[in-house]
Order: structure tokens, then sequence, then C-alpha cells
């Protein structure tokens, strides 16, 4: 069995298209239907269910999976271990980011890009859910996003800041002179909400649960762009973390007076996984970030 054709495994089972997968891996499909087959023969099992419709993991295929990718990222971190003894911080790095991030990964993002040039970033903006089970897979070297409600017990979550969810409108708003609000305030506006999943509308709906208050709620809406642009443009109240709203002009955010309306902004990695050089240093620069102590004041 070669490491190159678990690549090749993994790479058909996450598209199940044989021509597919040989696009991304730049060889030919019948190279790859060749490949997969030794392996199935050296296994003596079928790992592929084939047929002129769809591709489809068999049982065999399911149980070597995780260990596939396993071996794979162990091989790649032993590369990565071998280099680093170089001292050359180069290679690929891997960045989960929710919008709520979006000021403090541009600070450490343009510091260091120029400050390692030789190293190939790689962003991803996703829902928290989304971007902790591709930490999971090793699709992300690490994760900026709040602490989830339930801790994963294979996940470090490192504390950046303490923020707060916010009502947020626009600055022509009766609200917008307000230092602050409670959940009784917000009764008496139209409410755009961010769809449930996303952790502002988590954190809002926990802090509500036991309530007994009732909404105006307009419209529920999974981006964040498009919620900016419709409080900008209505009278709408939406909820959001306090650090979503940072260099968004027009904006503005007011602090709700409730329990459980603090939110942990956190970095997230792979508990007692191997850190690549290159993501010690950018959670470093992170740190230092002026986007953080901005959301802090």
């Amino acid at each position: 069995m070669e490491i190159r054709q678990l690549r090749y495994f993994l790479c058909v089972a996450k598209t199940l298209n044989f021509s597919q997968a040989a696009h991304e891996l730049f060889i030919t499909q019948s190279t790859l239907s060749q490949q997969i087959l030794h392996l199935e023969q050296e296994l003596d099992q079928q790992l592929f269910v084939r047929n002129s419709h769809e591709v489809m993991l068999t049982e065999a295929g399911h149980i070597l999976l995780p260990m596939a990718r396993e071996s794979v990222h162990m091989v790649d971190n032993c590369v990565l271990r071998l280099q680093e003894l170089k001292q050359l911080l180069t290679g690929e790095l891997n960045i989960g980011v929710t919008f709520s991030f979006s000021s403090i990964m541009a600070e450490a993002m343009i510091d260091f890009m120029r400050l390692h040039p030789k190293v190939k970033l790689s962003v991803c903006y996703s829902s928290m859910e989304d971007l902790i089970e591709r930490l999971l897979q090793h699709e992300l070297d690490l994760v900026l996003a709040f602490k989830p409600n339930e801790a994963d017990p294979r996940i470090d979550s490192r504390l950046l800041f303490n923020n707060r969810l916010t009502a947020v409108v626009n600055d022509q708003h009766p609200l917008a002179a307000e230092k602050s609000m409670t959940l009784e305030d917000l009764q008496r506006y139209p409410l755009v909400l961010p769809a449930k999943g996303l952790q502002a509308r988590k954190t809002f709906d926990r802090m509500t649960a036991q309530s007994g208050l009732e909404y105006n709620i307009k419209a529920e809406i999974n981006n964040v762009n498009l919620l900016f642009k419709c409080v900008r443009q209505t009278k709408y109240v939406t909820m959001l973390s306090e650090s979503t709203v940072i260099d968004e002009q027009g904006l503005t955010a007011i602090p709700i007076i409730a329990d459980g309306s603090g939110m942990e902004g956190c970095i997230h990695t792979l508990r007692n996984g191997y850190q690549k050089a290159a993501a010690r240093e950018f959670v470093s620069m992170v740190n230092h970030s002026i986007a953080i102590w901005k959301t802090m004041v």
C-alpha cells in the first residue's frame, strides 16, 4: 500500500466521481482507476461500488476512510517537520474564518503575507460548525470563530477576546443614540436575524429561551453582507457580535443588557495535533492584531 494510492482513494471518496478526482489529481482517469484497483486487490476488499450512474463507498471503504485520512496527514506532518528543521517558513496555511472575525483576519493576513511571501494563504469563510468539521478532517490548520456552546474534546480553543451580542441598526435609526438596551426593548422593533445555526443567532436564542418574550421577526438571513445591506436601507434591527460591525460604515452596535450576551472569540486548533510553523507565526500575529484591541474597547 502506497501513500499515493491512499491520496487517490481519499480524492475519489470526496468527489465520488472518478473523472473529477482524476482532474483534481492531474492524472488520467485510467491511471486513477488502475491505482484504486491495485489498492483493492492488495486489501482484498472492494472499496467503491461503481455503475453507470454513480460511485459509492462500500462498507470497507467507509472503514478505510478515517484511517487513510489520518495516515496521509501523518506523512504530511513528517515532511513539514523535516522542512522546518531547515527553518524554512514555506508551504500552505489553511485558515477557516467566520465573518465576525473579518477585521482581525485582515490585519493579521496583510502582515503575514508581507513578512512571509513564500507561504501561500488559503482562507475559507463559512459557519463555525462547517469550519470545525473541516478542522477535524485536517482540511484546515486553524479556525477563527467564537467558542461553541458545547466543547469538543478533540479541539483546543484559545481565548482571544471577550465580545458581546449587540443590536445593530443604521446610524439614522431611533435606537442609534442609545448606549444600551434590554431584551424587552427589542420587542418594539421589527427584526431581521441571522439564520438559525449561526453563532450570533444561537446566542440570541439562548438569551431569550426562558424570557417568554415574543419578537417581530421579519426575515432570517444566513449572509452577513445581506444583513448589513438590509439594516442600512431599512429601520430593521439585527443581532450580531460587536466585533462583526468593526469598520462597517453607517452602522451602530448597541450592547444588550442581559445574561448570556457574552461571546468568546477564539483560535481553534486540533488538540495534540502538530501545528505548522506558519500556523504558529500566524497565531502570534493575530494575538498582536490591532483589531483585537478594538474589540476590547
